[in-house]
């Protein structure tokens, strides 16, 4: 594969949806697990201009993000001050803080000396005055949330971040943030929940009867849904076992236990839906999520282009038929990957 172009790079054009005062091409760009110190730069490089070549222009990213921690921000940062210069303001960074960056109490959840400094540490890694979002990455039931949403809010204040969100925080802890945004002034934009066919927990009833989903398009929310392809089980990845480089063999966050007889006979019926749909099982997996039109843009993982555009075509492919949907009802079913429940959506 051939580097890119030396000429200046041209944003393309993906539909867009838009919600939280925010629009967003209907795929974005994940930077989580692909652009630490362990991946070539070039390969890096390679991704993330043909991303908004295509009209990716939605780069999400965390303080966590590597490894090391602030790895992938560097990265995106050295971008941002050569090849994608010019397009910086036709461009979506976001970035997040609330799992480990550093060591010590201060060097993860919710704290607003934590999320202050995280901020700072993101901007210098990126090369930025301010973000586009700036999110608390998870609920943390030792810090107040008054604290925490209010850390968020002297972010706006600072012209640090020009809008503020929060991630896999369940529908109550959601409603509860809320209130305390109205109460502060502070204005939460966007929910960045996990959502997939085998992880739909963001649709199961809160105490009130809502759902996050519910309670994230009452208030006018954003949805940014960040693994849609459960860790590669719905791209594909372990249809005929566990592949030596794969994510479950190297220890990563798909754990092989998770890899059951059971979950992957529903896989193995989906992909003979995506098949008759003329889709592959990614597209599908896809175009799912994006069903629902309270999900405002999925967050891709891509390690490769031909990974990137295989994804990409589901913005121009067609929705899914009532009858796909209904042969997919009985096979999108909870598997237990929900990698986050335990740290923030289950408290």
């Amino acid at each position: 594969m051939s580097d890119p172009s030396p000429g200046p790079v041209v944003p393309g054009s993906l539909p867009q949806r838009r919600a939280g005062g925010l629009s967003l091409p209907v795929l974005s760009l994940g930077l989580w697990q692909n652009f630490g110190h362990g991946v070539p730069f070039a390969d890096q490089r390679r991704l993330v201009l043909h991303a908004v070549e295509r009209g990716v222009t939605h780069l999400d990213l965390a303080n966590n993000y590597g490894p090391p921690s602030f790895a992938a921000e560097e990265s995106l940062g050295r971008l941002l001050a050569t090849d994608l210069r010019h397009v910086r303001e036709q461009l979506l960074v976001t970035t997040k803080a609330g799992y480990g960056a550093w060591a010590g109490p201060y060097g993860e959840f919710g704290s607003a000396k934590y999320l202050t400094a995280s901020l700072d540490e993101s901007l210098r890694s990126l090369g930025l005055d301010a973000v586009d979002v700036f999110y608390s990455h998870r609920y943390d039931a030792r810090t107040p949330l008054e604290e925490t949403i209010g850390a968020l809010g002297r972010a706006l204040d600072a012209g640090k971040a020009r809008l503020v969100g929060i991630s896999s925080y369940s529908a109550r802890r959601t409603a509860e943030a809320l209130e305390v945004a109205r109460g502060l002034g502070v204005h939460l934009a966007v929910h960045q929940p996990s959502y997939s066919m085998v992880n739909r927990w963001v649709e199961e009833p809160g105490d009130d009867g809502r759902s996050l989903l519910d309670v994230a398009a009452g208030a006018g929310m954003a949805v940014v849904a960040f693994s849609p392809l459960a860790q590669g089980l719905l791209g594909g990845r372990y249809s005929h076992g566990i592949p030596d480089d794969s994510r479950a063999a190297r220890g990563g966050p798909m754990r092989p236990e998770w890899l059951t007889d059971e979950t992957l006979a529903h896989v193995s019926a989906l992909e003979a839906v995506a098949r008759e749909g003329g889709r592959t099982l990614a597209q599908l997996a896809l175009a799912w999520v994006l069903r629902d039109p309270r999900v405002t843009t999925v967050l891709v993982g891509a390690r490769t282009t031909e990974q990137l555009d295989d994804s990409l075509r589901v913005a121009d492919g067609p929705a899914l038929s009532e009858e796909e949907l209904a042969t997919i009802e009985p096979h999108a079913v909870d598997a237990g990957i929900n990698l986050w429940a335990s740290r923030s959506s289950d408290l």
